[in-house]
């Protein structure tokens, strides 16, 4: 009789049937509270503040507010990327219905949108009811350099500087502004007027000169009336101007300004296009004596050698032949 096989049946209870599926599953995650999904949020975003990238750092700002729109940190961080990316129309749109807490934001914005106007009414109300803030000063500072209120300028960073503590971004920013004012400052005041004063005569004489000065009028009594002379006297033109002198570094070697004549104005046309084109030229055709292009036929009269009536023969360079 064949052995028995050691091997245990496949309905042995301590054996597991073969190919027999797992009947165990797995717990269903439980959906994330509101408070947990903000702090995973908040904690993404200080990341991304960090790592600079203020692009997806305001996206997920987006999403802070869609959970809580009331979030002011959330509103708060959101502004300050908004500012520091340069998008000051969506810096506006955001602050719309709180003009009041973000006054200077609001001022900054419209100061970049160039809306110089609306943001020195903004400033007024700010300095109004906060007094000089060093914000305030700073935004103040560029309005008057962009109206070209130079000294204005320089007076406010002056002040700036001097409460500014060194070393630092800002000090750095007051001094690079303070230098850019001043440098306007002394061209209007200095190098605009000794530019002009080492012009030669000629040419500022064609240069509109600046207002006389308004000059209180005098009056003076004829006896029947009074009459109004301005004390401003015109000043007379000289007759005949001083000529221009020729730069000589500007003279062409072999030229003398004033004896050698001009070069030819259409020296750079073709000759068919100038106008001297077929002059000095004689007429072709009859009676014109030039010579022709070609042989002239003439009649020339020729005897045979036998004697016989002449023929009428051509010549043509000097040659004669006979006609057969």
């Amino acid at each position: 009789m064949p052995a028995k096989s050691s091997t245990q049946k496949p309905g042995h209870p301590g054996q597991k049937p073969r190919g027999a599926a797992s009947h165990t599953t797995a717990k269903k995650k439980q959906p994330l509270t509101v408070p947990e999904r903000l702090k995973r949020l908040f904690t993404s975003l200080c990341a991304q503040i960090d790592g600079g990238h203020f692009t997806n750092a305001i996206k997920t700002c987006d999403k802070i507010l869609r959970l809580e729109p009331s979030d002011v940190d959330a509103r708060k961080t959101k502004l300050f990327l908004l500012l520091q990316t340069e998008d000051y129309a969506a810096a506006l749109a955001l602050i719309d219905g709180d003009q009041s807490l973000y006054a200077f934001e609001r001022a900054y914005s419209l100061y970049r949108l160039h809306h110089e106007t609306e943001a020195k009414d903004i400033l007024a109300l700010i300095k109004a009811e906060k007094g000089d803030d060093r914000g305030v000063v700073h935004l103040e500072a560029q309005m008057s350099y962009r109206f070209g209120a130079y000294q204005d300028a320089l007076d406010l960073y002056n002040d700036l500087l001097d409460t500014a503590e060194p070393h630092t971004e800002e000090h750095s920013d007051i001094i690079t502004n303070l230098q850019a004012t001043q440098q306007h400052l002394d061209f209007i005041n200095n190098d605009y007027l000794r530019a002009i004063d080492s012009l030669p005569s000629s040419f500022t004489a064609n240069i509109e000169s600046l207002p006389p000065p308004i000059v209180p009028a005098v009056a003076i009594n004829t006896g029947a009336s009074f009459v109004t002379a301005s004390a401003n006297k015109t000043k007379e033109t000289p007759s005949n101007p001083p000529v221009k002198k020729v730069r000589t570094r500007r003279v062409p070697a072999g030229v003398v300004p004033g004896v050698t004549p001009p070069p030819d104005p259409e020296r750079w046309l073709k000759k068919s296009e100038r106008s001297t084109f077929n002059q000095g030229k004689r007429r072709k055709g009859f009676g014109g004596g030039g010579a022709t292009q070609g042989s002239a036929a003439v009649d020339v009269p020729l005897t045979s050698s036998g004697g016989g009536a002449p023929h009428s023969a051509k010549s043509s360079g000097g040659k004669s032949k006979k006609k057969k």
